[in-house]
């Protein structure tokens, strides 16, 4: 996406189209949804949040009538910190009027994630993973499984950025943010792509580097 370089990414069943984070605004929402109707010729059903920042979540009302997916407690931040998140948005440069029309309109999660949850979308499964917490307090990762000997592929939000370092907010939990990564690592795997929260897609030898790198940062033992 212009502007912050945030990563979205589209999943397609043949019973339903998941979408993995929503923009910045409810303009970048609805470029989404018409970018998705071009290329697939069908409409959204699923919006998957990684994790709750202006930049991935304040698109989503543009998805009306569709399922909302997030980590569990996001709902009640949303709900909380409505304000907060509007003036972050501006605070990085969203224009005053559209941060206060999508955070007035964001819809909170209707599915929250506690642990894991598997999301049929037809022929194509879909596994959500609360992994976190890391980057925030609500980290959610989405599997793809390969098919065709295709690998892996897995959205880490913000856990993971190759466009720049982690980020570490000040809602950010760094202690735990290493372990956040060893779990993503596990769910999916060596063979497998990453999609991180900014950036390319990397291996997993980059996760793990980024891992290390962190633990180092924050002064957490290596992992074993």
């Amino acid at each position: 996406m212009p502007g912050w370089d945030e990563t979205v990414g589209v999943i397609a069943g043949s019973a339903g189209v998941m979408i993995v984070d929503t923009g910045a605004t409810l303009r970048d929402g609805a470029d989404l949804r018409r970018s998705v109707r071009g290329v697939l010729g069908r409409e959204v059903t699923h919006v998957a949040l990684t994790h709750p920042h202006f930049d991935h979540v304040l698109g989503t009302a543009a998805f009306a009538g569709v399922a909302v997916f997030g980590a569990a407690g996001l709902a009640e931040l949303f709900r909380r910190d409505k304000d907060a998140l509007r003036h972050d948005a501006v605070r990085h440069g969203v224009d005053r009027d559209a941060a206060a029309e999508a955070a007035d309109l964001l819809v909170t999660p209707h599915h929250h994630v506690h642990g894991q949850l598997t999301v049929e979308l037809g022929d194509r499964q879909v596994l959500l993973a609360n992994v976190g917490p890391g980057h925030t307090a609500h980290d959610l990762a989405v599997l793809v499984p390969g098919r065709h000997g295709d690998p892996e592929i897995v959205f880490c939000g913000d856990l993971v950025e190759e466009s720049g370092e982690p980020s570490a907010g000040p809602d950010a939990l760094p202690r735990q943010w290493p372990a956040a990564l060893d779990r993503l690592l596990a769910l999916g795997g060596d063979d497998a792509r990453y999609v991180p929260g900014h950036g390319a897609v990397v291996d997993a030898a980059f996760v793990r580097a980024q891992r290390d790198a962190l633990a180092a940062r924050f002064g957490v033992p290596p992992s074993s």
